[in-house]
């Protein structure tokens, strides 16, 4: 799917390009800047998005203003009723997927609920509008629930004992949350991010015995690294 993305990402570019020479040398006249041309920058990459990235949550939301926003322009929708509709259906929108997230994951959404039925609450850290760090050298980890609104967490497990997957559920809300993780586990992440982003930076070598961390994400205007 992302390699897919990459290709559309080219077309675009070849038939902006193609346009643009066309319209110079007089073999065509295709007006660019149309009503409304702006709400592009929105529409194509939240429409690519739905290809390069896993979760959709946060692109169909940009698609959907983006295209409400156009035909506004066009005078097809009228603004006020645009501006009347738009909260109510990301709200909408917000909620069926956070319904459906698990039962859409799959095996990793299934390993993530047992793990966490299994978890006693230990590890839970949260930073509100301050800054976290939590570090575990030395320690046996089993799991943690990380909580960023408008602050920061960093967890560094690099020199932890994990003798077992573990889960990491980490909620990132107009915040940031980084996670070192050693180089000897799997990561495996579920992610549902809301105009925000999960990126996973680690670079793990590992093998058929290691152990994996599982990293159950929400990042509402927010970021989850895992490094």
């Amino acid at each position: 799917m992302k390699k897919f993305g990459n290709v559309l990402w080219g077309i675009v570019l070849i038939i902006i390009g193609l346009i643009i020479g066309g319209n110079a040398l007089g073999i065509t006249n295709i007006n660019i800047f149309f009503d409304g041309w702006w709400t592009l920058f929105i529409i194509i990459p939240c429409f690519i998005g739905l290809f390069k990235e896993n979760e959709k949550t946060g692109n169909i939301i940009g698609l959907l203003i983006g295209v409400a926003l156009l035909l506004g322009c066009q005078n097809i929708l009228d603004f006020d009723l645009i501006w009347k509709l738009a909260f109510p259906t990301i709200l909408v929108i917000i909620g069926l997927s956070i319904i459906f997230k698990d039962a859409l994951g799959g095996k990793v959404s299934s390993e993530i609920k047992k793990l966490n039925e299994k978890r006693s609450g230990e590890n839970s850290y949260c930073a509100t509008f301050a800054g976290q760090n939590v570090n575990f050298d030395g320690e046996k980890f089993t799991g943690a629930d990380l909580t960023a609104v408008f602050g920061g967490v960093k967890c560094d497990l690099r020199n932890a004992i994990i003798d077992s997957d573990v889960v990491i559920n980490a909620s990132s809300t107009f915040g940031g949350i980084e996670i070192y993780v050693p180089s000897n586990v799997k990561i495996k992440i579920k992610s549902m991010p809301i105009f925000g982003g999960v990126e996973n930076k680690a670079n793990t070598k590992v093998d058929e015995n290691s152990h994996t961390i599982y990293i159950n994400s929400t990042a509402v205007f927010g970021g989850v690294e895992i490094k």
